[in-house]
């Protein structure tokens, strides 16, 4: 019956996670026009992972409605540091989010949190690029292995979602830094969200998980998620995936280079 599978899904849910929604979905309905798809290939039940692509700030507002509306609340991996806003804490923990405590003694915790997570059933929501892509055209780029981590221990399927759209409301920070963030609420914009099936990670399955072999399987999840986004945006991605440590790498040594040349005149 339609009525009991609400309920049941209000009873997922929790007081917590609705009373998130009831907060966040009223700005979304007016800031954006929404188009969700693939819930399809969403597990019906049991654990499982999604990744996703982030390429603006209201991302998370934007997936976690499309999240919310396919009837599988998530759990969302995020910074410790948001934990500690007042007001925002409760809510966090009440929705059961998971903090990732970066560089720390705690950093593994966020791990073991979402494997029993999944291991109960639930579904875990993975930012694998870890922050904003810093490609220039706002395309995926090399992807963090935490979640290639939880899948190849668990078992778990994971779903690869591509999100676009947020970024003409509340784009990236601009070329000049941080202090350019514009935000554009009108007109409204369109927002689409497509997951795509499941990642075929049965190569690396059972493997010993060797920094070789989370790599592969992070590509692998990376090139998934890369596919929906360009069924989004019509055009094709760049044969090569932006990798931020490169980039870094190669700045620093211009630098050096540049402070060498100066240091010899």
């Amino acid at each position: 019956m339609p009525g009991s599978s609400t309920r049941a899904a209000r009873r997922r849910y929790g007081f917590w996670y609705r009373l998130a929604a009831a907060i966040a979905k009223p700005p979304l309905f007016a800031l954006t026009k929404r188009e969700w798809g693939g819930y399809e290939n969403f597990p019906a039940e049991g654990g499982f992972l999604t990744a996703i692509n982030h390429n603006s700030y209201l991302d998370p507002l934007v997936y976690g409605h499309y999240q919310y509306d396919s009837g599988r609340p998530a759990r969302f991996l995020a910074k410790a540091g948001v934990f500690n806003v007042p007001g925002i804490k409760q809510i966090l923990t009440g929705a059961g989010q998971i903090p990732v405590y970066r560089g720390s003694a705690d950093a593994a915790h966020a791990f073991r949190a979402a494997m029993e997570a999944v291991d109960a059933g639930e579904c875990v929501a993975f930012y694998i690029e870890g922050t904003l892509t810093r490609d220039p055209d706002l395309w995926p780029m090399t992807g963090k292995t935490g979640a290639a981590r939880v899948a190849l221990t668990t078992g778990a399927p994971v779903i690869p979602v591509a999100q676009w759209g947020a970024h003409e409301i509340m784009p990236r920070y601009a070329k000049g830094g941080r202090g350019n963030r514009r935000f554009k609420p009108f007109p409204r914009h369109t927002v689409r969200v497509q997951a795509g099936p499941p990642v075929d990670l049965d190569r690396w399955r059972g493997k010993e998980l060797t920094g070789t072999v989370l790599r592969e399987a992070t590509d692998a999840i990376m090139d998934a998620i890369t596919a929906q986004l360009e069924e989004l945006r019509g055009e094709k991605a760049p044969a090569e995936r932006f990798d931020m440590a490169r980039a870094r790498s190669e700045a620093a040594g211009a630098r050096d280079e540049k402070d060498t040349k100066e240091a010899a005149e």
